[in-house]
């Protein structure tokens, strides 16, 4: 019994990252569920049942859906996302011959910072509009200003004055409380939670809300999401390390770096054709795991398991899909300053020394591709944001003479 309560809370530390991603991109709540307890399955057997880590909705990929669902349709972003994840196919084979050394080669911290800052603040706007209206327009409103303070504001002391593992979960919490707030001042429409069955089939659901398509694999959309792999890759990597020293273990060896990268990859093409949000290693997780000295993979799997049964409840979904715009705008103003600082931190962890113009070009070349949304367009393929800006930044890193 100790075992399975344990393996659901690691759940619940992950619960309020992973629905927050698809309720923010229009994919469907319950989907990212399942594929969530799904990735993380085929995760620990590509890994050997060796490394205790939850995959689940990757905040990375939030500006490339949103813009890829307007712009490609569903279809067509299902499949470039699907793609996104054979990306780290490379990157596996990159270390698998070539050590960790092969990917600090290609995406040192000088071009893996910066792009991770662009991620933060690319989505600054979006979350100043989400915490402003109840529709995500922008146009004013008190009630929804305060609800989102409400939220972001639960969210700190959350962070700051949590306790054991309440300190690991300020997403949910943020959630939860501002969810009961906005019951309180009369904004939470119920109909969809009466008129949701309890239990529901996602993709039928999901079909008929337009949440869900069939992938459909277009080389414009492809080439458009493909190069954000770049950022969670690098993030996995750290992930990696961390769980490494929570649990006195070195998956770098043994597994070993490549089976990770790879799981993880696959991980988000499954999830991707399925019609959820690509996936990552939760760093919330591994810091349970610490706190908890929850060890045993087998903890991981009971998560994802939990996982895959809520998503067959419809009731949970509706609830999900009830939450207000500013609670979760409240949450991302926190959420995506945190992406954007943890940019930061990889710069100064890595002793970027911007005296030298070298660096220095490599930064702001990527920051203003990135954050100006740069594009160039040619025949139907477009490559252009978050995307562009690390291509950019790797080709520079690589032409630019280093100085002696």
């Amino acid at each position: 019994m100790k075992t399975l309560i344990l393996g659901v809370q690691m759940l619940f530390v992950a619960f309020g990252a992973l629905v927050l991603v698809p309720l923010l991109t229009g994919f469907d709540p319950s989907i990212a569920l399942f594929t969530a307890g799904a990735g993380t399955l085929l995760f620990q057997i590509i890994t050997k049942r060796m490394v205790p880590v939850f995959l689940a909705s990757s905040f990375a990929f939030i500006a490339p859906i949103s813009f890829g669902v307007k712009e490609f349709g569903m279809g067509a972003t299902l499949g470039g996302l699907a793609c996104a994840g054979l990306a780290y196919i490379v990157f596996s084979i990159m270390v698998k011959t070539g050590g960790v050394e092969a990917i600090e080669k290609y995406l040192p911290a000088i071009v893996t910072g910066p792009v991770i800052m662009v991620i933060g603040l690319n989505l600054a706007p979006t979350a100043v509009n989400m915490a402003k209206s109840f529709d995500g327009s922008g146009n004013y409103n008190g009630q929804a200003m305060l609800i989102a303070t409400v939220s972001l504001l639960t969210a700190i002391l959350t962070v700051t004055y949590g306790k054991k593992i309440f300190s690991l979960i300020p997403i949910l919490s943020g959630i939860v409380v501002g969810y009961v707030f906005s019951i309180i001042l009369g904004v939470v429409n119920y109909d969809a939670i009466t008129n949701a069955a309890w239990f529901s089939i996602p993709w039928v659901a999901a079909m008929k809300a337009g949440t869900y398509a069939v992938p459909v694999f277009d080389i414009a959309a492809i080439l458009y999401i493909v190069p954000v792999a770049i950022a969670p890759a690098i993030e996995h990597v750290g992930d990696v390390l961390a769980i490494s020293s929570a649990t006195g273990k070195n998956y770098i060896k043994e597994p070993g770096l490549h089976r990770t990268l790879l799981g993880d990859g696959l991980a988000t093409s499954l999830a991707s054709v399925l019609g959820g949000p690509p996936n990552t290693t939760y760093s919330e997780v591994t810091g349970a795991v610490a706190l908890t000295k929850a060890f045993n993979p087998m903890y991981m799997t009971i998560a994802a398991i939990t996982a895959i049964i809520l998503a067959f409840v419809g009731k949970l979904g509706a609830v999900l899909r009830t939450i207000p715009v500013p609670v979760m705008g409240g949450i991302m103003i926190l959420l995506f300053g945190m992406i954007a600082s943890i940019g930061v931190s990889t710069l100064v962890r890595d002793k970027v020394d911007f005296s030298k113009s070298r660096n220095l070009i490599i930064a702001s070349v990527i920051l203003v591709i990135g954050i100006g949304d740069l594009s160039f367009t040619m025949g139907k393929v477009t490559l252009g944001g978050i995307g562009l800006a690390g291509i950019i930044g790797i080709v520079l890193n690589l032409i630019l003479p280093k100085e002696k």
